[in-house]
């Protein structure tokens, strides 16, 4: 009996000790695997951050390339073809406009006048500078002696008073070499607007620094009316003469026309009187004797 319970005791020991070495043998199986497994999912794991971080680095630029233009200055960088421009990228920079001056000074180096007039008046110079009455004829000049010769006229714009008798007005300057100074003093036609008829002797006034004579004169027919005023003055040996005028036509027998206000359009004419001015010549006669005491001395 003793000796049959040993052999199960043997028996079951060493069962026990191949089940425990057959235990031991899978865990350690199993451990190896486990292992394995844990070193291919951090491998997955760092291929797929890696791959990842570079996704993100690669998006970077397409970032920068959409907000960089919002904060780059417009005024360095030029806009893309094609986009919409903006008055802060393209718009010019704006410059001040410079107003011309509303007068013009008109200066005759063989006359030696020089005057300022309204930019928007016409000027008439040479063979045209002959004026006209309200389409009576060519204005006459009121020398006592012929020989003047028209240096400019200025004329007011046609249709500058719309709705009125309004016709023409013009300032004109003449010279005539011909007179001496006293009879520069005289015209050959005065004011006759006394009421016996008789003329009105010329008067003297002062145009800013310069002493002149004036007189005026008034002509009518059926269909227009002339106003005029006269004045002379002797500068450089010579007899200058400013004639300032006004025609009316229409009133009275054109339907709606109303009479123009004669004071203000003398009143323009007036300013351009005021800037006239004679500057001194040199006569060519003065220049011919030295001209021979040139040609002498050789």
């Amino acid at each position: 009996m003793t000796t049959i319970w040993k052999s199960d005791d043997k028996k079951s020991t060493n069962q026990a000790t191949s089940t425990n070495s057959i235990s031991g043998t899978m865990l350690s199986s199993w451990s190896r695997q486990q292992k394995l497994a844990i070193i291919v999912c951090f491998t997955f794991l760092g291929l797929f951050l890696a791959m990842s971080a570079c996704s993100t680095k690669s998006q970077k630029p397409a970032l920068t390339s959409v907000t960089g233009p919002a904060a780059t200055p417009a005024t360095t960088v030029a806009a893309p073809v094609g986009a919409p421009t903006t008055a802060v990228a393209t718009a010019p920079a704006k410059r001040t406009a410079k107003k011309r001056p509303a007068n013009v000074t008109y200066s005759d180096p063989d006359s030696g006048v020089s005057f300022l007039y309204p930019r928007k008046f016409a000027l008439l110079t040479g063979n045209d500078a002959s004026p006209q009455f309200a389409r009576l004829g060519d204005a006459v000049m009121n020398f006592v002696q012929p020989g003047g010769v028209a240096v400019a006229t200025v004329q007011l714009p046609d249709g500058s008073y719309p709705g009125t008798d309004f016709a023409s007005a013009f300032f004109n300057v003449n010279v005539n070499r011909n007179l001496s100074e006293q009879e520069c003093e005289h015209f050959a036609f005065v004011d006759s607007h006394n009421v016996d008829g008789a003329a009105v002797d010329a008067e003297k006034v002062t145009i800013g620094s310069t002493d002149m004579e004036t007189t005026s004169n008034f002509s009518a027919s059926a269909m227009t009316q002339t106003e005029t005023q006269y004045y002379h003055s002797y500068e450089n040996g010579a007899c200058y003469e400013y004639i300032l005028s006004l025609g009316t036509a229409g009133y009275g027998i054109k339907d709606g026309a109303k009479p123009v206000n004669r004071d203000e359009i003398f009143a323009k004419l007036e300013k351009i009187l005021a800037t006239a001015k004679v500057n001194p010549v040199v006569q060519e006669q003065a220049a011919e004797p030295a001209a021979s005491g040139s040609v002498g001395g050789k």
